[in-house]
Order: C-alpha cells, then sequence, then structure tokens
C-alpha cells in the first residue's frame, strides 16, 4: 500500500527522537568505546534479528533477498558506520567527528540523485543549510573549541566515513524496497558488535561497567530508532530521513545535562534552537504540500 510522504517524515522524527537518549545512556554505562560497541552492536544485532524472525511470512525468501548484493551492501553500511563512530570517538577529538556527521543530509542528497535519479526539493536545501548552520554554531559553542590539526582532520575522517555509510544505507533501503529491513540492519549490528567483542575480549566484556544503561539502548533505543528511520527511507526521500537524523545531535546533549549535569553552553542552545526551529519549518511545510 502507498502511503503520503507524511508517513516517512513521521517515522524519521520518532525515529530520531527515540536515538536523542543514547549520549546519556553511553556516559552512564561507564563503559570504553570499543566495549560499547560490542555490547550495543550485538544486542541490536540479535533484538533486530528476532523481531525479523517473528514478523517474517517467508524467511526462505526473506534470506535469499538479504544476501543478495543489496541486503549484503545495506548490511555492510551498518557494520561498517558502527566501527567507524566508534573508533572516531575513541581516537579522535569529538567536534570534528560530529561536524563530519553532520553533513550526512548532503552525502544523502547526492546519493539519491547519483544511485536513484531522485531531485532534491528547494525545501530540503534551504532547511539543510540552516541545520548545518545550527550544527556549526552548537559544536562550535562547546568548551574548548576546536583545534585544527592532524587529529581533528581524523576526526573529521572519520565523521565523514559514518555520513556516508549513513546515507548509503538509508539509500540502499529506499532503493531495494524488498530486502527485510530487520534482516539486513540485525546482521550488519551483529558484525559489528563481534568486532567490538574481539577487540574487547570476552573475559573483559563485563568489566566494571553499569550494565543498565547500555541494555537499553542496545536492545530497545538502536533497534527501535534505526527501524523507524530505516523504514520512513522508504516513504520520503533519504535527505529528508537525514536531516531529521540530526535532531539527535542537538538534543542528545540536553539529556546528558539532565542526567550527568553538563550544563551546554549558550551558543550549543542557540545552535539546538536553529536545528529544532528549521525542521519544525521544513516538517510543517511539507506536511502542507510545499516543495
Amino acid at each position: 500500500m502507498q502511503r503520503p510522504a507524511a508517513y516517512g517524515l513521521t517515522l524519521a522524527t520518532f525515529g530520531a527522537l527515540v536515538l536523542t537518549p543514547d549520549a546519556m545512556l553511553m556516559r552512564l554505562s561507564g563503559m570504553g568505546a570499543v566495549q560499547m560497541l560490542g555490547w550495543r552492536s550485538t544486542l541490536m544485532g540479535v533484538v533486530m534479528i528476532t523481531l525479523w524472525a517473528v514478523l517474517s511470512h517467508n524467511r526462505r525468501a526473506d534470506i535469499a533477498m538479504t544476501f543478495g548484493a543489496g541486503g549484503l551492501a545495506i548490511a555492510l553500511c551498518q557494520a561498517v558506520n558502527g566501527a567507524l563512530f566508534t573508533f572516531g570517538i575513541v581516537g579522535s577529538p569529538v567536534t570534528p567527528v560530529l561536524l563530519g556527521v553532520a553533513t550526512v543530509p548532503v552525502v544523502s542528497a547526492v546519493l539519491s540523485w547519483l544511485v536513484m535519479g531522485e531531485a532534491t526539493g528547494r525545501a530540503t536545501w534551504v532547511t539543510m543549510a540552516a541545520v548545518l548552520t545550527g550544527i556549526a554554531v552548537a559544536i562550535f559553542g562547546k568548551a574548548g573549541g576546536l583545534a585544527l590539526d592532524a587529529a581533528a582532520l581524523k576526526g573529521a575522517l572519520y565523521g565523514l566515513g559514518v555520513a556516508i555509510c549513513l546515507a548509503l544505507s538509508f539509500v540502499l533501503i529506499r532503493r531495494f524496497d524488498a530486502v527485510p529491513i530487520p534482516l539486513a540492519v540485525g546482521l550488519g549490528a551483529l558484525l559489528a558488535g563481534l568486532v567490538g567483542i574481539v577487540l574487547t575480549g570476552p573475559a573483559q566484556m563485563r568489566g566494571d561497567a553499569v550494565l543498565w544503561p547500555i541494555l537499553l539502548t542496545g536492545a530497545v533505543v538502536l533497534p527501535v530508532s534505526f527501524y523507524c528511520l530505516s523504514l520512513a527511507s522508504r516513504h520520503t526521500a533519504a535527505a529528508n530521513v537525514s536531516l531529521l537524523l540530526l535532531l539527535e545531535t542537538v538534543l542528545g546533549p540536553l539529556w546528558v545535562w539532565l542526567a550527568i549535569g553538563e550544563a551546554p553552553t549558550a551558543l550549543m542552545l542557540l545552535g539546538g534552537a536553529i536545528v529544532v526551529g528549521s525542521l519544525a519549518v521544513f516538517l510543517l511545510s511539507q506536511r502542507r504540500g510545499a516543495y
């Protein structure tokens, strides 16, 4: 059944909002990043594959589609995305990584045109410019600013790699609409999780960490958010989904503030307001049919 574009925008908004407490839960766990990759991605993969097993009407056909070119490409994007983000956060300053990730709507628009011949509407480009401005204000408003050196360049490259993988994943899910999302995304997450477990060492996976936050994010937050975001890409352009995903970048720190007491700066709040306001106007314009 063909659904209106507003359905995809609603799904993407819901998925992005569900994802916003992820950073807070990561911080509360006290885990190292690679150990966290093992827990988060493995849990997400298990939940997604279980969801597929329960809901699938034709498991044999689903498996055949997933292990075709499109399904494997989606799974690989998910795995590489999870690994790049973790390694970027571990080995680089956070700010340039986030700046790189913030390019995901632009990358989505370009890849949508290259892969599917889909042009991005004027409203999306205008909103994209406003959102990227807000993201830059928020990130540069963090204490410590941004040092332009080799470490920052490495972080930006990691972030750009994450943006490319996310964008390509959304475009491929839209292009190969017969591939079962829970199985393909779940396999990719499980692969990334196994990398995290191997690098950490199974015996060190528990450590002194607080488990409940990472169990919550791995078993609930990530599966729900990425399933909704991925499904949304089948009902609206990948650039739109990527735009709404950036809600997590500006709202995530507010959860950290509430839970840990790390207050955002005035510039971070201003940047967040620009992002949220721009996306609100965009959603209203799309709902009214203005493109």
